[in-house]
């Protein structure tokens, strides 16, 4: 049986193939919308909506930037059907036409991660002073960046929860030794478009 971070996982992976299916379906690459899809995601979207208490703050956090995501790309996907269903969308020819698709593109893609940005204006923060007795710390504060990156369109293949919270051991220990300090805090936030992860010296 999965577990819980193997099927929030599961719908991270979805939501991706789920919009790659629908840029398909709309440029006319797939014959039919991806439904199975879609109702796989609504169903594990249900099952944690309604076990909101199953999960750890980690994995709440998680959860919520997942549904949030996924109702910012159905309400595009819905809108889009409609117009592809009343036959509005019109297809042009030549360059200039070209040009014109071009220009409605970017003006979509400017409106959806305008909705991304909302999420992206409150920095996450936690103060750490021994990683290795703070796991759950660790652990919201990896998700946070995972957030954050996935929101700035940012590669997340080579960050994984070991890899991490190595880093946060070693660089909290370093700044303790060079700043004489017993904490740091660590930030993450989306600036300028580039997720960020800030580590300050606490006094």
């Amino acid at each position: 049986m999965a577990t819980i971070d193997e099927e929030l996982g599961q719908i991270e992976r979805d939501i991706r193939q789920l919009k790659i299916e629908y840029d398909q379906y709309f440029g006319g690459g797939r014959k039919r919308p991806p439904t199975e899809i879609e109702w796989r995601i609504d169903l594990l979207m249900k099952k944690y909506s309604e076990r909101g208490g199953d999960l750890k703050s980690g994995q709440r956090f998680r959860f919520n930037n997942l549904n949030q995501t996924y109702a910012k790309y159905k309400d595009i996907f819905r809108k889009k059907l409609k117009q592809k269903e009343e036959c509005t969308v019109q297809r042009h020819f030549g360059a200039a036409a070209k040009a014109i698709e071009a220009e409605r593109k970017r003006a979509a893609e400017a409106a959806a991660g305008s909705t991304a940005v909302v999420a992206e204006t409150s920095a996450f923060r936690m103060t750490c002073s021994e990683p290795d007795k703070e796991s759950e710390k660790v652990e919201k504060l990896y998700h946070a960046l995972i957030t954050a990156k996935q929101q700035a369109g940012e590669d997340i293949g080579k960050l994984t929860p070991a890899n991490f919270a190595e880093f946060v051991r070693k660089k909290t220990k370093d700044l303790q030794l060079q700043k004489n300090c017993t904490e740091v805090e660590y930030i993450v936030e989306v600036v300028g478009g580039q997720a960020k992860l800030k580590a300050l010296v606490k006094a």
